[in-house]
């Protein structure tokens, strides 16, 4: 399902922080299956994959993202070690307004893996921007949240990352290597409470 061949021969930046963008990162022949079977999400969060349900073509993608030559392949181009980390995957169908905030990632997380289904992008908002520092208009890049688009980057001290605000669908999945079972633990329980919460309160008030 991933266009493994796209992916390894992608370049990492260097600056601000190590960080790649892969365009095509899912095979061609792979595309119309993974969307159909995207999960249907009508509540906003970022919701463990546990706590969805998927079709096949899904399902084969995230063997392939959570599987052993992704991981090898990712811990080559970025020069970390991540034999024995744990995954975590979380999916995000709805925005809102106040997501995508500037922020750097917790220290918990080695790698983090993004990865955009929308088969297009009309909206001004929604642009991930790879920053310089805590300053939406420092960017060295903006990337659009285009079905297949992956980015991909090293967690560090000052790996700031956000968007413009954007409300509604905005499909994509969040994939992180953990630093170990505790952090792993730890994020999983959070945003599985965050996710029941939020989907009792979209059934409660339609």
């Amino acid at each position: 399902m991933l266009n493994f061949a796209q992916i390894r021969a992608t370049q990492v930046n260097q600056e601000p922080y190590p960080y790649m963008v892969v365009q095509d990162s899912i095979a061609a022949s792979s595309l119309a299956e993974v969307v159909d079977d995207f999960p249907v999400i009508h509540y906003p969060g970022s919701i463990p994959v546990q706590e969805v349900d998927y079709g096949p073509g899904f399902k084969k993608l995230m063997e392939d993202l959570e599987g052993p030559e992704f991981r090898g392949l990712l811990a080559e181009k970025f020069g970390v070690s991540l034999d024995g980390k744990p995954i975590m995957t979380t999916v995000r169908g709805v925005m809102r307004e106040k997501d995508g905030r500037i922020h750097t990632d917790s220290k918990t997380k080695i790698i983090t893996v993004l990865l955009y289904f929308n088969e297009s992008w009309p909206s001004d908002g929604g642009y991930l921007r790879i920053l310089r520092d805590n300053d939406l208009e420092s960017y060295v890049e903006e990337i659009p949240p285009k079905l297949g688009t992956m980015v991909v980057f090293k967690v560090t001290d000052h790996c700031w990352h956000g968007h413009k605000p954007v409300v509604g669908k905005r499909l994509s999945i969040q994939m992180n290597y953990l630093t170990g079972d505790a952090a792993l633990g730890k994020h999983q329980f959070f945003h599985r409470i965050s996710a029941r919460l939020k989907k009792l309160f979209k059934k409660k008030h339609g």
